[in-house]
């Protein structure tokens, strides 16, 4: 049960946006008790928010030939597990913010919003995707409040955190796209359903560019080494890759661009940004 919980939840995916906690962390002079924590709170808040995800839209999911294998909808996994497995992480996420500092439990309740809101976005409107970039957004900002427990000095973490939150936002407009037909039939809302799925993927294309442009100011502002420019070079090819490989005729290469190349930058820019730290 316990495997089939995290196969739920896909607990792998915690690659994309961890990394990118832990290098705010750093910047902000983490120490490994710190890591420690932050690495507890954010496994803790993204499994509550996948598992109440997948509760959320267990019903969808049974309509869509995709998601129709999943484990609540097969009955792998009980909602009442689910359930119990969400109510432990998020007791998880609250006991790591109260040992982190007051300002981290006070506003740890604030940090959940997202994250329960995003699943039902796709029921009132056509741009669910920027509801999962604002929850993205904050691990960054909450990993620097977890070493300062202060807002003072946060900027370079609200930087980071929006090139994060941007960044996953567009790569979801890539992901959504395969499900564009289907979500009209059964009236879920997303820009591929509404616009196209060629709209979609030139937001997305958009939306990396601006991504970089964020990486490449968080990096001046910090005053990162020279193998964080490395890093974003290979982050450039990263991106060009998934934009070239998924087009609006082949959405074949769609599992490909998303975790391949995703977890690709996510552990790149973690990698050599800690060795650039000044």
């Amino acid at each position: 049960m316990v495997r089939a919980f995290l196969r739920l939840v896909a607990i792998e995916h915690s690659v994309f946006a961890l990394p990118f906690a832990y290098l705010s962390a750093l910047v902000a002079g983490a120490t490994f008790w710190d890591m420690v924590l932050i690495t507890v709170a954010m496994v803790g808040a993204r499994t509550f928010a996948m598992a109440a995800n997948r509760i959320i839209d267990r019903h969808i999911d049974a309509r869509n030939p995709r998601t129709a294998r999943r484990e609540l909808v097969t009955g792998v996994v009980s909602v009442r597990a689910a359930w119990t497995g969400a109510v432990v992480a998020l007791v998880v996420f609250f006991a790591a913010a109260a040992l982190l500092n007051p300002l981290c439990l006070l506003l740890s309740p604030f940090a959940v919003v997202p994250l329960v809101v995003y699943p039902y976005a796709k029921r009132f409107t056509d741009w669910p995707h920027a509801i999962l970039a604002l929850a993205q957004a904050v691990g960054p900002v909450g990993a620097w409040l977890a070493v300062t427990g202060t807002f003072a000095g946060s900027g370079p973490a609200w930087l980071l955190g929006a090139a994060v939150g941007l960044w996953i936002g567009g790569f979801d407009l890539i992901y959504a796209c395969q499900d564009a037909l289907v979500d009209r039939e059964i009236g879920v809302r997303s820009v591929p359903a509404r616009y196209g799925v060629p709209f979609a993927l030139r937001v997305s294309t958009l939306v990396h560019v601006v991504t970089f442009g964020m990486f490449v100011a968080f990096g001046l502002w910090v005053k990162l080494a020279w193998p964080w420019w490395i890093g974003l070079v290979l982050t450039v090819g990263a991106f060009v890759y998934q934009h070239i490989i998924v087009t609006p005729t082949d959405l074949s290469k769609v599992n490909r661009a998303f975790f391949t190349a995703n977890g690709f930058v996510g552990i790149a820019l973690f990698l050599f940004g800690i060795v650039s730290l000044p």
